[in-house]
């Protein structure tokens, strides 16, 4: 196999992984159990967690006491985070076996390639760096926010890689560049005030011990408001740039991607309004609009 082809596959891959741990982050979320490991990187002072009650250690107290949820044990909680920390260990593994590869295939002749390998390395650590923080600071929300936008930017990174080795870029006219950079401005602006509004969801649940989802919108400020209003012009700009876009053979993909990801991420959002906040929805919910900010990112990365 051509060394650039597995390369390429494996930078795909490496991607892909990117949004399963993306996805584990929002399964934290859907379950509250974000702070099921309530130290890090250990996880009540283990590498391996406990399983029940009888196996913690005998200072387990200062453990619990860290939690603002309801200071008890919870092997379901636990595990899914300690899950979702091994999906990011993997990932820190993929990420600096990337930059090795691309070290020895592209620092002479493409040493660009490299080093955005190599800031990908740094990224994923910072990233795994601020989840410790998130933990240390019981979720609080600035944290939660910038580990959402950096979880972002880490995945924009393999697609600047991909663009580095594509030589097939498609010429399109400049108002559709300016219409792809302001569906993605758009996209980030509505994960931004997502988070704040999960946040605020969370504040609200948390006395009702995550009951009563009938309830949980209730008392949600003007945040709230501007995310479902804005979502609105997203989905406009979105389905607007894929029409434009149709023509493009070579960007036909991206286009039908966006018009998919928007649909769903909206789609999911009204199910999180009408029907009582379900919780499969949540995940898919942040998933999806992931999703779609990278695929805009890549959308205009092809265009010449």
């Amino acid at each position: 196999m051509n060394k650039n082809l597995a390369y390429i596959r494996y930078t795909r891959f490496v991607l892909v992984w990117i949004f399963v741990v993306i996805l584990a982050g929002g399964v934290v979320r859907m379950t509250q159990s974000g702070m099921g490991c309530p130290d890090w990187p250990k996880c009540f002072g283990s590498w391996v967690p406990p399983t029940n009650a009888s196996q913690l250690p005998a200072d387990f107290e200062k453990y619990l006491s860290a939690q603002d949820i309801d200071h008890t044990f919870n092997a379901y909680h636990t595990w899914i985070e300690y899950i979702n920390r091994l999906t990011g260990a993997v990932l820190g593994i993929l990420v600096f076996a990337h930059m090795i590869w691309s070290f020895r295939l592209f620092f002479k002749k493409q040493r660009s390639i490299f080093w955005w390998s190599a800031i990908l390395v740094v990224t994923t650590g910072f990233q795994g760096w601020l989840g410790k923080m998130v933990v240390a600071h019981n979720l609080a929300v600035v944290k939660v926010t910038t580990h959402m936008l950096v979880a972002i930017v880490i995945a924009a990174i393999p697609l600047i890689i991909l663009a580095l080795l594509n030589k097939n870029k498609v010429a399109v006219p400049a108002y559709l560049k300016h219409l792809t950079i302001a569906a993605l401005i758009l996209v980030i602006v509505q994960v931004i005030l997502g988070t704040d509004v999960r946040e605020q969801v969370d504040e609200i649940s948390k006395p009702l011990g995550y009951q009563q989802r009938e309830l949980w919108l209730n008392g949600l400020d003007n945040i709230f408001l501007l995310h479902r209003s804005t979502s609105w012009l997203v989905l406009a700009v979105c389905l607007f740039l894929w029409w434009r876009t149709k023509s493009f053979t070579s960007l036909r993909l991206h286009g039908n991607l966006t018009a998919l990801f928007v649909l769903v991420a909206l789609g999911a959002g009204l199910a999180l309004y009408f029907f009582n906040m379900p919780a499969i929805m949540q995940p898919l919910h942040l998933l999806t609009a992931c999703l779609l900010s990278v695929t805009l990112f890549s959308f205009r990365l092809q265009m010449k």
